[in-house]
């Protein structure tokens, strides 16, 4: 096999485009190929689009199972073609246009009916459009826009006029309407603008889709998170209760045992307050004794001690003397300074 350098270059060249561009388209419209692609393609028919578009999800119970493909005018109703991967479309399934988010974004509901699968499109029998808010407001402005107010209000002028000598109430109402025209018609420019301005609080609106999604999203990670905080204090307080309501079981069950041993704490108490004087003077006078019994054992393991009277009685007889000293407890020398 002749090595890949040896071989015209020009050729490799364009033979490797070709590849690499076949490679990438496959790549992006992998999910249309009849192969790779998964999911089935369905239709459905629609008395009006109602804003909805191609790339809009469709959603199973609340799911996405897959996405409208096309959106296109087939007579006078609207046919929608739609993806949907690893669902059964029976025959008598239904379809509904639904708005997503506040904005005016929408998505196709699909409700699976039917024991066969689907064959031809739902028809417009077994599917509804929403009530669009901004495409009424903007159908509204157009409309008043093209309305010729003063040759409205001449047409009611001359109408009320043609029927002032008709019965008394058919005139009163005459009057009315040529009245409400006259109304209508100095107030045009204010209606005009009063339409505009709803108009581009609308496109405003609808530009700020985004930010306002995201809000909301936020709105409800909050109320989530509050829930469950509301959760946690309430499971709180009712652990709270049920303790105080064991505790106040456990002493009104051992109130017979508890009352006897509180009783006699109160007289122990009531002892030591009325001895009190009796205890201070009893540690007052023990400081002597403490001192004396430090200073006997405060050699260690030794111990200083006193006889007195093991040997005879003293003798003082001019020079016979014995026992001088007299049976007194010697008393330590304190050193200079001392306390």
């Amino acid at each position: 096999m002749k090595p890949l350098r040896e071989r015209n270059q020009a050729v490799v060249g364009v033979l490797a485009v070709v590849l690499i561009t076949l490679v990438t388209l496959g790549a992006f419209f992998a999910k249309d190929l009849p192969v790779i692609g998964s999911g089935r393609t369905f239709q459905a028919y629609f008395t009006e689009s109602a804003g909805l578009a191609a790339g809009n999800d469709v959603q199973v119970a609340g799911i996405k199972s897959g996405e409208v493909t096309d959106v296109e005018l087939d007579g006078n109703r609207v046919l929608v073609t739609f993806r949907v991967d690893g669902v059964r479309v029976g025959e008598r399934s239904r379809a509904s246009i639904e708005i997503k988010t506040l904005l005016g974004e929408k998505y196709l509901a699909l409700r699976p009916e039917g024991a066969d699968e689907l064959a031809e499109p739902i028809p417009v029998e077994r599917t509804t459009a929403p009530f669009d808010i901004p495409d009424a407001l903007d159908q509204l402005t157009r409309t008043a826009d093209r309305i010729d107010t003063q040759q409205l209000a001449e047409s009611f002028r001359v109408l009320s006029e043609t029927f002032r000598g008709a019965p008394q109430h058919l005139g009163q109402a005459m009057d009315g309407l040529s009245q409400l025209s006259r109304t209508i018609a100095s107030r045009d420019q204010q209606l005009a603008a009063l339409l505009q301005n709803a108009s581009g609080v609308s496109k405003i609106v609808a530009d700020r889709d985004a930010q306002v999604q995201r809000l909301i999203s936020d709105g409800n990670l909050l109320l989530a998170e509050l829930q469950s905080r509301r959760e946690a204090i309430s499971a709180l307080l009712a652990g709270t209760q049920r303790l105080s309501d064991e505790l106040r079981g456990l002493v009104a069950d051992n109130q017979q045992q508890l009352q006897p041993t509180l009783d006699q704490l109160n007289q122990l108490t009531e002892m030591l307050q009325r001895n009190q004087d009796d205890l201070a003077r009893t540690i007052a006078a023990m400081a002597p004794y403490v001192r004396g019994f430090n200073n006997t054992v405060g050699n260690g393991r030794w111990f200083d001690g006193y006889l007195c009277g093991l040997f005879p009685p003293a003798i003082n007889a001019g020079p016979l003397q014995t026992n001088t000293t007299s049976c007194e407890i010697p008393v330590p020398s304190r050193p200079v300074g001392g306390g």
